[in-house]
């Protein structure tokens, strides 16, 4: 952003052997010259010359420190100038000028001087521009490691409510057990039996829980980033652990994927079926992954009791609540974008679409 005149001071003073320049004119073109020239070392603006008191580049030759004349004649007079540039667009100023002759005095007017100030328009929209996709970038950038940042914590949530509600419980169902046996065995030796083999029974399905506690932070094939490997072992993890039939197809090869990509959209499905587990009532639930070189697209569908998407989407408390917004939010991060398709009575439908660029433009 640009700073108020008031602020403004030369950041780079010139050096010793720097070009002297005159500017006749104080309008757009003169103004755009001295924000240039005055920030370049290699160059000293030696006057300004301008009849109009309220031209624009007035008053930032004031805030530069630049001398300013009404007269453009004491310009051409001054002892010190190797430069004279004339963008006032006066017919008589470039009649004088076509006429005027001095040794070591370079002029550059008319025809000349509009060429420079095209340039040097071209060069302030390209500046804009780029500062414009500069801005955008960092925007986006924000707003990734902002998600990325919401993500992490509502992962690390969700791993402390698995193994709280699982593991550790069981584990502490184990534990007193134990302490019954070992009250048990001084008087009831068969009573105590029975309980340390529910005791092991128990263990072992703790065991299970936390292997599936893995699984899910770090399922197989991850080390290799082979998405669909790593897929089907968790379809058919949650189908062992839900009794939800679970039906997978895909098309495509996932080697024109980028990483990242891959692992926003394991991420993707797992949370999608986390939430069918969760609230749709369902017994059967397909994932179709559909593999083009120009788009990516993953539909999840149920045939669970679906809800009134409507009413969900004015409410946000419910959005949380049925982890779409988790969803949307990880496809955004990826570029892409989501749909949510449900009736009462008639299932849940979620559709994420990524565009993809060839592998080889994406990884420069």
């Amino acid at each position: 952003m640009k700073k108020p005149l008031s602020q403004r001071a030369r950041r780079n003073p010139p050096t010793s052997g720097a070009t002297n320049v005159a500017i006749i004119g104080a309008g757009r073109g003169g103004a755009a010259l001295m924000e240039i020239f005055a920030n370049d070392p290699l160059v000293r603006i030696v006057g300004v010359a301008e009849l109009d008191p309220k031209a624009p580049g007035l008053e930032l030759a004031q805030q530069f420190g630049i001398p300013i004349t009404q007269d453009y004649r004491q310009l051409l007079a001054m002892e010190r100038v190797d430069l004279i540039i004339d963008v006032s667009g006066d017919a008589e100023v470039r009649r004088f000028l076509e006429d005027f002759h001095r040794m070591g005095v370079t002029i550059i007017g008319g025809a000349s001087a509009k060429f420079m100030w095209e340039l040097i328009g071209a060069r302030i929209r390209a500046t804009a521009e780029i500062e414009k996709t500069l801005n955008k970038y960092q925007s986006l950038y924000r707003l990734y490691v902002k998600e990325t940042g919401a993500a992490v914590t509502e992962e690390r949530t969700r791993i402390a409510c698995e193994i709280h509600d699982g593991f550790v419980q069981s584990l502490a169902g184990v534990n007193f057990k134990l302490d019954l046996c070992q009250e048990l065995i001084r008087k009831k030796s068969r009573a105590s039996l029975a309980t340390i083999k529910e005791s092991k029974a128990q263990l072992k399905l703790a065991i299970q829980e936390a292997r599936q506690v893995i699984f899910n932070l770090r399922p197989l094939h991850y080390d290799k980033m082979e998405l669909i490997p790593a897929l089907t072992n968790y379809f058919k993890s949650y189908q062992l652990q839900t009794h939800i039939t679970t039906k997978f197809s895909v098309s495509g090869d996932e080697q024109i994927l980028f990483p990242r990509t891959k692992i926003f959209l394991f991420r993707i499905i797992q949370e999608a079926l986390s939430n069918v587990q969760k609230h749709a009532r369902a017994d059967r639930v397909s994932i179709k992954l559909d593999i083009e070189m120009e788009l990516l697209r993953v539909t999840i569908a149920d045939n669970g009791i679906g809800f009134d998407l409507e009413a969900v989407l004015r409410d946000p408390e419910k959005w949380d609540h049925f982890g779409i917004k988790g969803i949307l939010e990880r496809a955004r991060l990826v570029g892409g974008e989501g749909l949510v398709q449900s009736k009462p009575g008639k299932g849940t439908k979620i559709i994420v679409k990524v565009p993809l660029g060839h592998r080889e433009e994406r990884e420069e």
